[in-house]
């Protein structure tokens, strides 16, 4: 059977400094306490001062000392070389630790660490000098003391409440300026089925502007369900004209499309840190009919507008 363990606490290690000093033997001590008499004479052995006196106070020190440093971070790859070693190498390869780690688990490795432990293995002073591996180049966690406040939404339908057949399903999202530049915003609306995009400038994201603009998009297009996430923008959504439903917390994957298709506009037109305040709305149309007019591989090489006009979504 399994033996139980379990930490001796300053209460038993004062009894154990009160016996002791009346000259009580082990043995009875450990009776008195309740454990095993070797747990009493490694105790006193280990944790007693300089002099060869025994004192609570002092044990007690000593025991949370050894605890602490008893795991650090990083440890189970520093003790593995092996598994250091392949962090490493695959790391020269430009492979993410989310990679690394995805591609141990999928071959179901015997001795494996998550994502997560990779990167406080990084953080730490051992891992640190690999950091340089690292796309970002990063060698401290990411500071998020300006996250956005959380906004509650009212009347929240969840995306896992989307009725079996709902028709055209749309997706909705924002990209921003920097903070420190300007507020202006682009609010997109794609349509899954087809990958039409459609959308316009405004000047920052209070409600009021996005409302104006989904209801704008609803006008000129067929919509039966638009999926958003939980930003503070969307919370008068209930005025958008078209059933909403929201993605769980932190959930960007919930909605791939949309997300796709601001990162193509990222990296064709408008990178991160472009000032949309210097974009006009017509260059603006006109980037978005150069996406929707792309032939696609999954429509069968046929463009967006196209597919669009036939399902009778463009009105």
């Amino acid at each position: 059977m399994r033996q139980t363990f379990k930490h001796l606490d300053f209460r038993i290690r004062d009894r154990i400094e009160s016996l002791w000093d009346k000259g009580v033997e082990q043995k009875e001590i450990a009776k008195i306490v309740g454990v095993h008499k070797s747990t009493v004479s490694r105790e006193i052995q280990w944790r007693k001062k300089e002099d060869g006196t025994y004192s609570a106070t002092v044990a007690e020190h000593k025991a949370g000392v050894k605890r602490a440093n008893s795991k650090y971070q990083g440890m189970k790859i520093e003790q593995n070389q092996w598994l250091k070693r392949h962090i490493v190498r695959e790391m020269k390869q430009y492979r993410s630790p989310d990679e690394i780690a995805g591609k141990m688990k999928e071959e179901r490795w015997k001795v494996r660490v998550s994502a997560d432990a990779i990167y406080r293995w990084l953080r730490s002073s051992m891992g640190q000098r690999y950091c340089r591996y690292l796309c970002t180049k990063r060698y401290r966690k990411k500071p998020h003391s300006d996250a956005p406040k959380r906004h509650i939404i009212q009347n929240m339908r969840s995306i896992h409440s989307i009725p079996a057949d709902p028709g055209w399903v749309t997706e909705g999202d924002t990209f921003l300026s920097p903070k420190k530049v300007s507020r202006y915003a682009g609010v997109l609306v794609g349509w899954r089925e087809t990958k039409l995009l459609k959308g316009d400038l405004v000047k920052s994201l209070r409600p009021i502007h996005t409302t104006k603009v989904v209801r704008k998009i609803r006008n000129e297009c067929a919509i039966d369900a638009l999926i958003l996430d939980q930003g503070g923008e969307n919370r008068e959504h209930e005025k958008f004209g078209v059933p909403s439903y929201f993605c769980d917390p932190a959930s960007p994957r919930q909605k791939p499309f949309i997300e796709s298709s601001i990162g193509l506009l990222r990296r064709w037109f408008w990178p991160k840190g472009t000032d949309l305040s210097k974009i006009s709305k017509e260059e603006f149309q006109e980037k978005l009919e150069i996406i929707n007019n792309k032939y696609r591989k999954t429509l069968r090489y046929r463009s967006a507008s196209e597919v669009s006009r036939e399902c009778g979504i463009l009105k």
